[in-house]
């Protein structure tokens, strides 16, 4: 974050400017009393947010990053001979009402590592490398301390996924959101040779489909999981689930941070053939697989591979939530796809398992006309 200002400040109209005065220092005139702060806006604790940041940032940055915070524009040198012919991509997006939860629990640690997956992971769907991310930041007040916490999850978002933080800003709105009040988005973008960008184009029949563990429910629905277990089901944030184990509550559950996937599927392109990737968010599976599923090609998902983490069995029974609904608004345990070339399915999985992540194969692709297939039954119990 390089820069604090405020968006929302009312404006003049002709009237009040004909009655205007110029002001000078020590004139026994006209006084000017109202300040910038006294109107809601603090530019030292803004600045003050900054200070706190700095180290945090520092530790995101790629050798191609030149110069320091505090700059009007962040600088990226592009190393374009690493490249025949370079492509960049860039992605906006931000996490939706899982902030209310963040909110609502006074934690703000971790929704930065939601907004840097959200970003990120789609960037990496084309094949790209994330190079660098700018954020934004809005609330009612800048406490210098919970901008910092924010921050701090952003930065750790982009070590994770290997990407300088840039730069951003931090708005401050009083009289527009409550002082307790906050909203975030990002930008990201990355770069990928032409010849190698990933989607439907080089998706073949007969290709595996990859499964890769979601961390829960990542940032999409939130709306829904508030209205079922917030509101229809009276739950509170601090009741333990006896389901979700060592004495977890409902609140740390709902603020899992979502999994950032970018190295993973960065280092798979290069152990394996991949030729497609896909980031589970709003629209669950179905609406997102059939993105990268060319016309003529369908892909199968067997439900039966995997059982879904306790908080979407939570939801359903809560809200006895329809199973088409629950797949279209969540990701169901499963954060990223990948379509990979039929004999390196075994490679793949055996990649990813060595970095940690849990990964299966959930399916192929067959003739069809560019639909998700889901058949089988989740595995419960």
């Amino acid at each position: 974050m390089t820069h604090v200002s405020e968006r929302n400040s009312a404006g003049s109209n002709g009237a009040e400017g004909a009655d205007r005065q110029p002001w000078q220092a020590g004139s026994s005139g006209r006084k000017r009393t109202a300040t910038y702060a006294a109107a809601g806006v603090s530019i030292e604790a803004g600045d003050r947010a900054v200070e706190l940041l700095k180290s945090k940032v520092k530790r995101t940055v790629r050798p191609e990053v030149m110069g320091d915070l505090g700059g009007f524009a962040g600088l990226f040198k592009l190393n374009a001979q690493k490249y025949k012919s370079p492509v960049l991509a860039s992605s906006t997006d931000g996490v939706g009402t899982k902030l209310v939860i963040a909110q609502q629990l006074n934690i703000h640690d971790t929704i930065g590592i939601d907004l840097v997956a959200m970003v990120v992971d789609d960037l990496v769907a084309c094949g790209a490398e994330p190079l660098f991310l700018l954020d934004y930041i809005a609330c009612g007040e800048v406490v210098p301390d919970k901008v910092a916490e924010i921050g701090a999850g952003i930065a750790d978002g982009c070590r994770y996924a290997g990407c300088a933080l840039l730069g951003g800003e931090t708005a401050e709105h009083p009289g527009v959101m409550r002082p307790d009040e906050y909203d975030v988005s990002a930008t990201g973008v990355g770069v990928v040779e032409e010849s190698e960008i990933l989607g439907a184009h080089k998706v073949e029949l007969g290709d595996a489909v990859i499964a890769m563990r979601s961390s829960g429910l990542h940032s999409n629905g939130f709306s829904l999981v508030r209205h079922v277990l917030l509101g229809v089901g009276r739950m509170r944030l601090e009741t333990v689930v006896d389901d979700f184990g060592g004495q977890r509550t409902l609140g740390e559950e709902l603020l899992t941070p979502t999994k950032i996937y970018a190295k993973d599927c960065l280092g798979l392109i290069e152990e394996t053939e991949v030729h497609a990737f896909c980031h589970v968010t709003g629209g669950g599976i179905p609406g997102n697989l059939n993105r990268v599923l060319p016309e003529h090609l369908d892909a199968v998902v067997d439900r039966s591979s995997w059982r879904p983490q306790p908080i979407f069995d939570l939801i359903q029974a809560k809200g006895r939530i329809e199973d088409s609904e629950m797949e279209a608004t969540f990701n169901m345990g499963v954060g990223m796809f990948a379509v990979v070339a039929s004999d390196d399915a075994d490679r793949a999985m055996a990649y990813l398992t060595g970095r940690g992540v849990e990964a299966w194969q959930v399916g192929e692709v067959i003739e069809g006309s560019g639909q998700v297939q889901m058949v089988g039954q989740y595995t419960r119990g």
